[in-house]
């Protein structure tokens, strides 16, 4: 709907990578951002840039959330768009050379990318519940998290990763059906290989032989092509309770 690209949105990890581009769409196309990220240095540059307000959050810290919620609407009212962007990708296989998976990283994972997903969700979506239904169909609010390619095909060293991203899948479903009888959407964009600071970090030649795996087009996704899809998401309301990949047909090999 056009109403949600005019309206109140937060971008959890809005400061850099995918959450950047996501910020940056929505605010051209008139919405009040606020964006939520735990580099606050990042956040405020980034916010400053582009006329958003920012809030350094925690998303692996219930609290932190729920403080930066309450903040963000005494600023700009209850947001109608939830973009869940903020995770980490450390490596680290199930054992190697005889030690087994430090369970404090796995859980680490877990707790920013699923946990700290789900919680914003379940927050932003008990605010959103108590807007006005926008017409025709009688929509509240949308959120859309970010998964992975990884959930399908996770590669060597990404048991953490892939597992996390593999729950945010699962939750997509069960959460549009918990939240269908209030007007909200849910939506799960699943990148491939992005130009993200994560790649952006090694050689361009090892970048472009990353980019070269996917079959068309041959190369890696500029954020920006991330963000028009979170901005078609929540111009269609027919899209709740799907993830779509976003790869250029890669499937990733197991290294």
């Amino acid at each position: 709907m056009a109403a949600l690209l005019s309206s109140t949105v937060v971008v959890t990890g809005g400061a850099s990578g995918l959450g950047r581009a996501v910020v940056e769409r929505f605010a051209k196309s008139g919405a009040q951002v606020c964006l939520f990220d735990i580099n606050a240095d990042q956040a405020k540059e980034t916010a400053a840039r582009i006329g958003a307000i920012w809030q350094q959050v925690d998303v692996s810290d219930p609290e932190s959330i729920a403080d930066a919620f309450n903040a963000a609407r005494a600023r700009q009212g209850q947001e109608r768009v939830l973009v869940n962007c903020a995770g980490i990708a450390p490596a680290a296989k199930t054992t190697a050379h005889d030690t087994p998976h430090d369970p404090g990283i796995f859980a680490r994972v877990i707790g920013i990318n699923l946990i700290g997903s789900f919680c914003c969700a379940s927050q932003s979506a008990t605010g959103m519940a108590e807007l006005d239904p926008l017409e025709p169909d009688g929509q509240r609010g949308l959120i859309v998290n970010t998964a992975s390619v990884a959930a399908y095909e996770g590669q060597v060293g990404q048991v953490a990763y892939a597992a996390s991203k593999g729950g945010i899948v699962g939750m997509t479903l069960p959460m549009a059906r918990d939240l269908a009888d209030k007007g909200v959407r849910v939506a799960t964009v699943a990148p491939g290989l992005f130009r993200t600071p994560l790649l952006e970090n090694l050689p361009e030649d090892v970048q472009e032989s990353l980019g070269r795996q996917a079959p068309f087009p041959p190369r890696l996704g500029n954020p920006a092509e991330f963000a028009a899809l979170v901005q078609h998401i929540a111009e269609n309301p027919m899209i709740n309770g799907e993830v779509i990949r976003l790869d250029g047909a890669i499937r990733l090999a197991p290294r």
